[in-house]
C-alpha cells in the first residue's frame, strides 16, 4: 500500500510539473471568465486570495469577496467547533444519517462507536462526510444546529460573507463563502494547536471497533508531501464549486494561508501563491529573549530600579504593504515592592499590527532586589543629612 501511495505521489507531482508548464503558457487575459491582471502570480482561479495569517495581510486577491461555494473546504469550520465544543476523547455513537451520507465516506457503520479525534481526522484527512454528519449531531444535535454554530463562528471571526447550512460542503443554493473569508477562518484555526496539528498531518492511524481494528489514513492534500515547509489544511471538489483548495505552509515563522476556488490547476496555483508569499515576506526578529526592554521603579528595595527582561524571542513577517504597521506596546505597572526574585513577571510586552495584537511575551525581572532593612533606611538617611552639611 506505502509502494502504490509512492507511486500516485510521483505521478501527483509529475501533474503538477506538467500543470505549471500548461499554465505558463496561458497569455495574459486568456484565463476562465472573471480573468483581471493582477499584481502577483498569474492563477487559473476564479477567486484567489493569499495571506499572512499572523497579521492578516493580504498580499494577493483576485475576486476575494464573489461568493462561491466551498466544497469539502467546509471542513475547515466544522474542524473549528468541533475543537471548541468537543472533546477529542469523547465516543461518538454513529446514526444511520452519518452512515448514509452521500460522497466521500470514512466507511462508518449506523450503531458504530468510535472517537472524535477519529472523526476529525477522518474528515480532514480523507474528506469523510459520513465523519463531519456524525460529529455535528454529536455536539449540536443535527447538522442543522451544528451549521448553525458553524455561521455564528465565521461571524464572530470577521467572515461576514459566510452562510453554512451543513458540516461537508455538499451542494446547498445558501450554503457559500468568499475566498477572503476561508482565509480569515483558516488564519483563526491556526491560533489554536490542536487545529494546526490535524490539518499538518500526512497520515493517522483510524481505530474502529468494527472492521479492521485499524485504518491507515493519507492526507489527499499533496502539498504536505511535495511543498517544503506545507502544513495544512483542505481540498474540495464539486461539480457547483469546481476544484478549491485551501493550502498553508511555515517557513522561519511566517504562516502564509493560500486560496484557491474553482480552479483550473488548483495545486499549481496554490503553489505560485505560496512562493509569491515566501519571496514578498521576510521574518524579522523584533524582540531577544533576554533583552533589556525597560526599567520600573522600587519601594522599599536596595536599588530603586528593576530592569525588565523580555521572556521570549518574537519574530514578525515583514513585506508587502505593512512593514510600516508594526508597533511595540509595553505594559508595566508604576511601580514594584521588593523584594523582587529573577524572573518574577512583571508585565508584558506587546508587539502590534496597525493597532491590533499580534505577538506578546512576558516582561521579567532581570535580577533580584532585596527589601531594604531598617539599619539601611538609617544609614541612607544618615548620608542624606551629611550630603547637605
Amino acid at each position: 500500500m506505502k509502494k502504490i501511495f509512492t507511486c500516485l505521489l510521483s505521478l501527483a507531482a509529475c501533474f503538477c510539473a506538467l500543470n505549471a508548464v500548461c499554465a505558463a503558457a496561458i497569455p495574459a487575459g486568456a484565463g476562465p471568465v472573471g480573468y483581471q491582471e493582477n499584481a502577483g502570480p498569474q492563477v487559473t482561479a476564479q477567486s484567489a486570495v493569499l495571506m499572512d495569517a499572523l497579521t492578516g495581510q493580504i498580499l494577493y486577491s483576485r475576486a476575494a469577496d464573489v461568493r462561491r461555494y466551498p466544497a469539502s473546504t467546509t471542513k475547515i469550520m466544522t474542524l473549528i467547533v468541533a475543537l471548541e465544543h468537543g472533546n477529542p476523547d469523547d465516543i461518538v455513537t454513529v446514526s444511520p444519517q452519518a452512515a448514509g451520507v452521500e460522497g466521500s465516506t470514512i466507511w462508518l457503520e449506523a450503531g458504530e462507536q468510535i472517537r472524535l479525534e477519529d472523526l476529525l481526522y477522518g474528515m480532514m484527512l480523507v474528506s469523510g462526510n459520513d465523519a463531519t454528519v456524525a460529529v455535528a449531531e454529536h455536539i449540536a444535535g443535527s447538522v442543522d444546529a451544528f451549521a448553525q454554530l458553524m455561521t455564528a463562528k465565521a461571524h464572530e471571526i470577521g467572515a461576514v460573507h459566510t452562510n453554512f447550512v451543513n458540516s461537508n460542503g455538499l451542494p446547498d443554493d445558501n450554503h457559500y463563502t468568499t475566498a477572503r473569508d476561508l482565509a480569515l477562518i483558516t488564519a483563526y484555526g491556526y491560533k489554536n494547536p490542536a487545529f494546526a496539528k490535524i490539518v499538518g498531518s500526512k497520515d493517522w492511524s483510524l481505530f474502529r471497533t468494527r472492521g479492521p481494528q485499524y485504518r491507515k489514513l493519507e492526507n489527499e492534500n499533496i502539498l504536505l508531501w511535495i511543498y517544503p515547509g506545507g502544513n495544512g489544511v483542505k481540498t474540495g471538489y464539486t461539480e457547483a464549486a469546481g476544484r478549491c483548495l485551501v493550502s498553508a505552509a511555515n517557513r522561519d515563522g511566517i504562516q502564509l494561508i493560500a486560496v484557491v476556488l474553482d480552479s483550473l490547476f488548483m495545486w499549481n496555483d496554490s503553489i505560485a501563491l505560496l512562493n509569491y508569499g515566501f519571496q514578498t515576506l521576510q521574518p524579522r526578529q523584533m524582540v531577544t529573549a533576554g533583552q533589556i526592554e525597560a526599567s520600573v521603579p522600587v519601594l522599599g528595595g536596595r536599588s530603586r530600579s528593576l530592569p525588565v527582561k523580555a521572556e521570549q524571542s518574537l519574530t514578525v513577517p515583514v513585506g508587502g504593504s505593512g512593514a510600516d504597521k508594526y508597533s511595540v506596546k509595553v505594559e508595566l505597572p508604576d511601580h514594584v515592592q521588593a523584594a523582587v526574585h529573577a524572573d518574577d513577571p512583571i508585565g508584558t510586552l506587546e508587539i502590534l499590527y496597525d493597532g491590533q495584537e499580534v505577538a506578546s511575551t512576558k516582561l521579567l525581572a532581570a535580577k533580584s532586589i532585596e527589601k531594604k532593612s531598617f539599619f539601611s533606611y538609617l544609614y541612607q538617611q544618615w548620608c542624606s543629612v551629611v550630603a547637605l552639611l
